[in-house]
C-alpha cells in the first residue's frame, strides 16, 4: 500500500511580470457644500486674546502625602521666599501644617510696606 504524497507546506506566490497600480478608493459623493467645513473652521483651545488673571499667583505651596491606613505621612512647605521645611510623621506633620499657616505672616514676599509701618 502506498502512502498518500502530501501537499507542499509553503506556498510560492508566483512573480509578476510588471509593476501594477495600486488599487484605488471608492469615489464616494460628498454630502453638502464642497469646503464648507473649510470655512467654518474648527474652535482651538489657543485664544489671540487670552483673559488676564486677577494678578494673583501662587507663591507658597503645602504637599503633604498620606497614602493609607498604617502608614507615616509626610509633608513639605515651600515658598519663592526660600522657606522650604519637610516633615515625616503625624506630629511633626501636623506641626508643619501649623508653620506653613502662620508663614504669610512672616513672608518677605507677602509683607507690605504698609504692614512694616504699622509694626
Amino acid at each position: 500500500m502506498n502512502t498518500p504524497s502530501r501537499p507542499p507546506l509553503k506556498s510560492i506566490t508566483p512573480t509578476p511580470a510588471g509593476p501594477s497600480a495600486a488599487p484605488q478608493a471608492v469615489d464616494t459623493t460628498t454630502m453638502g457644500v464642497p469646503g464648507a467645513a473649510a470655512r467654518q473652521g474648527v474652535p482651538t483651545a489657543v485664544h489671540i486674546n487670552p483673559q488676564v488673571g486677577d494678578g494673583r499667583y501662587p507663591i507658597a505651596w503645602l504637599h503633604i502625602t498620606a497614602p493609607g491606613r498604617g502608614t507615616v505621612p509626610t509633608a513639605t512647605s515651600r515658598c519663592e521666599c526660600g522657606h522650604d521645611r519637610s516633615a515625616v510623621g503625624h506630629h511633626r506633620v501636623l506641626a508643619l501644617i501649623t508653620d506653613h499657616t502662620n508663614h504669610p505672616d512672616h513672608c518677605p514676599l507677602r509683607t507690605t510696606q504698609e504692614r512694616r509701618n504699622a509694626a
